[in-house]
């Protein structure tokens, strides 16, 4: 099959931890890749947001990168760019028409979406959609905090009815879909994936931490935004003495200084007298992150709300038990009582009994740890999310083509 994939601001170029830059990028990137090793031709289409980037750039054998030309060459906030999508989406038409249209499109993020349908809607192709996350879970967790446009959750809506397919990436967000108005039947659930070739339990040298440890030490991953609930962990060592924290999100280790939510963190950990048991990392490439999981004794992932989550699946991988909240993707990564433990959200006396409890417990644990490993090969490698992803669209494509109007 011919494959375009649409991730408007999620570019699989991205550098990871930066601002809008994080799951989604993995995963596109990764999926195209599983996806073209399996015989596809895949296109990723994202927003040109640089003069200096070339129209297409080579992501993997069977994989580009084409820049689409929609709204001025720079960095915009994704919340910026629904304006812009009509022309990415007239942009992908035009494009189509010339190259060829492909057998399926496949769009990540609800903007994404937006591009994809005015791009298909008069040319004989399926559109899939996958939204990574829902405005009805945003707003309903962030409330005026929540600064998408206000016409998300009615157009995430619109979009879900007209596709033909949505993939969805937990039960918990086909939950949220039927509450929309959405039939079961043209949900399909496919997890997002993990490289469980660079993910593994296999030992190596420690990350570089900048410290020598002795003591137990947990292990926190992602951008230093409220939701993903670090404040949380860190409370929760006031219950917990003599273990320490890690944490990797945020920028580059030299800007933290001058980070809102580093510093925000930093005050909070010194107010609590912990802050001789946190260590701020900065952003950890992808590539370092294995040996860092591999380094630590427990992965504790707490948000108060978290549309899927690639961590908890990143750590299983590492063979790594994971201490986290029962929200959302959590809910299906993390199996509680079989690879780690369930709290609820907000509760740093639960994270500290979860916590207490496995450390203390060295065979559980490593029990944990097994058969996290054994879920993460199983369910999670990317052979598996690409050949059910493959699957979906194969029920979409009809032959023969329709023909193409001028």
């Amino acid at each position: 099959m011919r494959i375009a994939m649409i991730s408007e601001h999620a570019s699989p170029l991205a550098v990871l931890g930066g601002v809008d830059a994080g799951g989604q990028n993995v995963h596109v990137a990764a999926l195209s890749v599983a996806l073209a090793a399996r015989g596809h031709r895949v296109t990723v289409y994202t927003r040109r947001d640089s003069p200096a980037l070339a129209p297409v750039v080579p992501l993997a054998p069977g994989v580009d990168v084409v820049h689409v030309p929609a709204g001025p060459p720079a960095f915009l906030p994704k919340d910026d760019l629904p304006p812009y999508m009509p022309e990415f989406g007239d942009w992908l038409a035009a494009h189509w028409r010339l190259d060829g249209i492909p057998d399926v499109v496949h769009a990540h993020f609800w903007m994404s979406g937006v591009a994809a349908l005015r791009a298909a809607r008069d040319l004989p192709v399926p559109v899939v959609q996958t939204f990574h996350a829902l405005g009805t879970v945003k707003r309903r967790h962030q409330g005026d905090r929540d600064t998408s446009p206000a016409d998300r959750i009615a157009t995430e809506t619109s979009i879900a009815t007209e596709v033909d397919l949505v993939i969805a990436t937990c039960s918990d967000e086909v939950n949220e879909l039927k509450r929309m108005g959405i039939s079961s039947e043209k949900i399909n659930v496919v997890p997002c994936g993990v490289d469980t070739s660079l993910f593994t339990p296999l030992h190596s040298a420690d990350f570089p931490t900048g410290r020598q440890r002795t003591a137990p030490t947990l292990l926190s991953v992602g951008r230093l935004v409220e939701r993903k609930g670090v404040d949380t962990v860190i409370e929760a060592l006031t219950m917990l003495p003599g273990v320490e924290l890690i944490v990797a999100g945020g920028p580059d280790s030299s800007a933290l200084d001058a980070d809102p939510e580093a510093i925000r963190l930093s005050e909070l950990a010194t107010a609590l007298a912990v802050d001789d048991r946190v260590q701020l990392l900065g952003r950890v490439s992808h590539g370092e992150l294995p040996s860092l999981m591999r380094s630590c004794d427990l992965v504790v992932c707490t948000p108060t709300y978290e549309p899927f989550g690639i961590v908890p699946i990143e750590a299983a991988a590492c063979g790594k038990a994971v201490v986290g909240s029962a929200v959302g993707g959590l809910l299906d990564t993390v199996c509680d009582g079989r690879t780690g433990a369930l709290v609820k959200p907000n509760n740093p006396a639960a994270v500290a009994d979860a916590v207490r409890d496995l450390l203390a417990d060295e065979e559980r644990r490593h029990r944990f740890e097994v058969a996290a490993r054994l879920r993460a090969l199983t369910l999670y490698d990317w052979s598996s999310v690409s050949a059910a992803t493959a699957t979906a669209y194969l029920s979409l494509v009809q032959a023969p083509r329709a023909e193409v109007p001028a």
